[in-house]
């Protein structure tokens, strides 16, 4: 399988990966950072290291899921193909914004990071997913700090980079990525946690919108408008609905509430119900107590808690716009 030999360049030449002892690790895509739950910076060897003082678990249940979720497809209307070609394209788009910006410039949709953290944090993530990739596990990888990936990816993993090298060994750990994607075997049994077709559809799905939200984060770091193909947006919009919302199984409200979501531009809608029993998603359904309308890239946006309801169309209770965003969060906690 690939492995990444220099940060200095995209050539990713071929050996066995490095086994490492079981790991289990959380991703903050609504822009939290890795940080922020018990972690903090320490100075070691000259460099900054992301050191977490409590395991980051999803706050999302997890645990009762089976492979069993891997045999059935909701809503991916793209191939393995093409999600290595958008993760391609995202992330050097992603590269392109970052390297325009001051590492330590706020990012303004996730107020708590700066570029340096938004570039360490994907970066890592690459890292992380093809760990998972190369040497499944039934249960998805540990990892504390950046140095628990060294045994798969000796270099890229080894430290943190200086912000001369960020740009670069973010490239790296990209055309890491895509290279374990394209080569790993159709059916390889990797731990999965969200319903796919196979293991590595899922991973190259996750990853494909991972990089999607954060190019939009870095983007808006410049002032950047950014652009989203409506078809791809409704596939990385279909992974939160259809993919993650679903995942929790206790709602904080006791009152019922169906939205519509209708992603226009795509000719794509879904109907999710959340209530004290949890969440569930359809892609058919009647009644609804809020219907959101827009492109599929603002709604993409809008249910990622990046924009507001300005940007799209409401029609009926906003209360239950208020209801997604308190229970459909994708956050980490060390609980």
């Amino acid at each position: 399988m690939p492995v990444a030999t220099s940060w200095h360049s995209n050539v990713v030449s071929m050996s066995s990966p490095h086994v490492a002892d079981d790991w289990e690790r959380g991703c903050p895509s609504e822009g939290r950072p890795p940080n922020k739950d018990g972690g903090d910076l320490e100075k070691s060897d000259g460099f900054l290291h992301m050191v977490s003082k409590t395991l980051r678990r999803p706050i999302v249940t997890i645990s009762g899921m089976t492979n069993t979720l891997t045999t059935k497809s909701i809503g991916h209307s793209m191939s393995l193909p093409a999600y290595i070609r958008a993760i391609e394209s995202e992330g050097k788009r992603f590269a392109d914004a970052a390297a325009m910006s001051r590492f330590d410039e706020v990012i303004p949709t996730c107020p708590d990071w700066v570029m340096r953290d938004l570039v360490r944090h994907l970066g890592e993530i690459h890292l992380w997913a093809a760990a998972n990739i190369v040497a499944p596990k039934p249960h998805w990888l540990h990892v504390s700090q950046l140095s628990d990936l060294q045994r798969y990816w000796p270099d890229l993993a080894a430290r943190w980079p200086s912000d001369e090298e960020l740009i670069a060994w973010y490239r790296a750990t990209l055309a890491n990525l895509v290279a374990v994607l394209a080569s790993a075997p159709l059916d390889v049994q990797a731990f999965t946690f969200l319903p796919a077709p196979s293991p590595l559809m899922m991973w190259a799905r996750r990853q494909a919108s991972e990089i999607a939200i954060h190019r939009f984060d870095a983007e808006s770091a410049q002032g950047v408008r950014s652009h989203f193909d409506p078809d791809f947006a409704a596939d990385m919009l279909d992974e939160l609905i259809s993919g993650f919302a679903p995942l929790y199984k206790s709602a904080t409200s006791a009152d019922k509430g169906v939205l519509e979501v209708v992603a226009a531009d795509a000719q794509q809608r879904w109907w999710v119900t959340m209530g004290p029993g949890g969440v569930t998603t359809s892609r058919t359904g009647g009644r609804s107590d809020l219907t959101v309308t827009g492109t599929a890239a603002e709604l993409y946006l809008l249910l990622w808690n990046r924009t507001s309801d300005a940007t799209v169309e409401l029609a009926g209770d906003t209360r239950v716009m208020e209801q997604w965003r308190t229970i459909c969060r994708v956050e980490w906690s060390g609980s």
